[in-house]
């Protein structure tokens, strides 16, 4: 690619990570090299079990302690996200990817595993040519300034919060 772009997936409806990972699929497709690092995720999902398996040309990692839905973040979460952040900062530096994709970073910021100030700096960094996406919530409007494409995922309705029905394997995970 000659021109990377920063893509930004957000809101509080369900796809930012699905939208993710159907451009890694894409740019797969199109034999560019695709880093996913997932945040604030504590299990290989069904779709990431498969493109390890099947995509070699995608390159998936759990860079946190996982999920903290029902516990505060400790300061081991936030050693790993930080940890986390500086890996990615080393591989994109290392011009092996084409698409970079850090999954749920702003959760990482709004919960204070990382600074915002450092994702902006790994933003700043990056190759022109890199394409870069970040998922999450409550992206910070700071990293929002600075995205060429931002795409809100909006809940309209949801069988979770209408029906409790939890996540299920082959949709949500």
């Amino acid at each position: 690619m000659k021109q990377g772009y920063l893509q930004i997936y957000t809101g509080n409806g369900k796809g930012k990570t699905t939208a993710a990972m159907g451009l890694a699929l894409r740019a797969a497709g199109a034999g560019l090299q695709v880093y996913i690092g997932q945040f604030v995720k504590d299990m290989k999902y069904s779709e990431v079990r498969l493109m390890e398996q099947v995509l070699p040309q995608i390159t998936i990692e759990l860079l946190g302690k996982g999920c903290f839905i029902d516990r505060p973040p400790e300061e081991g979460d936030r050693q790993a996200a930080q940890e986390g952040l500086d890996h990615v900062a080393q591989l994109m530096k290392s011009g092996q990817y084409d698409v970079m994709i850090l999954d749920e970073i702003s959760i990482a910021i709004v919960c204070g595993l990382i600074p915002e100030e450092n994702v902006l700096a790994l933003i700043e960094r990056r190759p022109q040519e890199m394409e870069l996406v970040l998922t999450g919530r409550y992206m910070p409007s700071s990293l929002m300034e600075k995205a060429d494409l931002i795409t809100e995922m909006q809940e309209v309705r949801h069988y979770y919060t209408e029906q409790g029905v939890l996540a299920r394997d082959g949709i949500e995970r």
